[in-house]
């Protein structure tokens, strides 16, 4: 890493106390830094549409205001595809760690890591590796069902993959639309579209195709707003 170079970093994650904290954690990593923060799906794309472009690095927590299971991953990995992206997530468990990276994320930090291991980890990211937990085994597979739809999901547009998101919230084709800022015929089609390249024939059975690969991510979700 180049001390010439300042890192413009940005924390998604819904509460103050912990993005306080990662910042701290980031900050001791170089002489300078510039630290944006994002409470929610929403402030995160603002944060990305104004400036994307100067962001190295993005620290993402999985369960924020906006996202359901891995679709916040999911955009930012349609949408900016080059940006490296770190999970920071209170849940560890090995399936949804793998399922991360099979998504793309450059890495993966439990919440309970202590701070200087959090330094190490985002170090060695920015200096493009890869870091996840020491006891996870990422050599195992996902079944061939699983990873086939993890790679049809990984086709989708960020748009399409926002449409998604607000079906799996119930939402009726008017309600995206406004939503999106949008027709309802453009989102017909975006639906169209997804249901086409999960290869499923029903916006419910879409919902429940991105709700497979969930990981325990996706029930949580529901049992929260249920």
């Amino acid at each position: 890493m180049s001390e010439a170079h300042s890192h413009h970093l940005l924390i998604a994650d819904d509460h103050p106390l912990f993005r306080g904290a990662l910042r701290e954690a980031v900050s001791g990593l170089f002489g300078s830094a510039d630290v944006a923060e994002a409470g929610s799906f929403e402030e995160m794309s603002e944060v990305l549409e104004r400036g994307g472009g100067e962001v190295d690095l993005i620290l993402l927590d999985l369960s924020m205001p906006g996202v359901r299971g891995f679709s916040g991953l999911m955009y930012l990995r349609a949408q900016y595809p080059s940006l490296p992206i770190i999970v920071v997530s209170a849940n560890d468990d090995p399936t949804v760690i793998r399922r991360c990276m099979e998504f793309g994320a450059a890495g993966f930090i439990p919440k309970t890591l202590g701070t200087e291991a959090m330094r190490a980890a985002v170090a060695r990211v920015l200096q493009g590796e890869v870091w996840t937990p020491p006891d996870v085994d990422l050599t195992r597979q996902s079944d061939a069902e699983t990873a086939a739809l993890i790679a049809r999901l990984s086709t989708l547009t960020p748009q399409q993959v926002r449409v998604l998101m607000m079906l799996s919230g119930g939402l009726l084709n008017k309600q995206i639309a406004y939503e999106l800022g949008v027709s309802e015929a453009t989102v017909k089609a975006h639906v169209s579209a997804i249901l086409q390249k999960l290869g499923v024939e029903s916006r419910t059975q879409a919902v429940i195709a991105a709700g497979k690969i969930e990981a325990g991510q996706w029930t949580q979700v529901l049992a929260r707003e249920g």
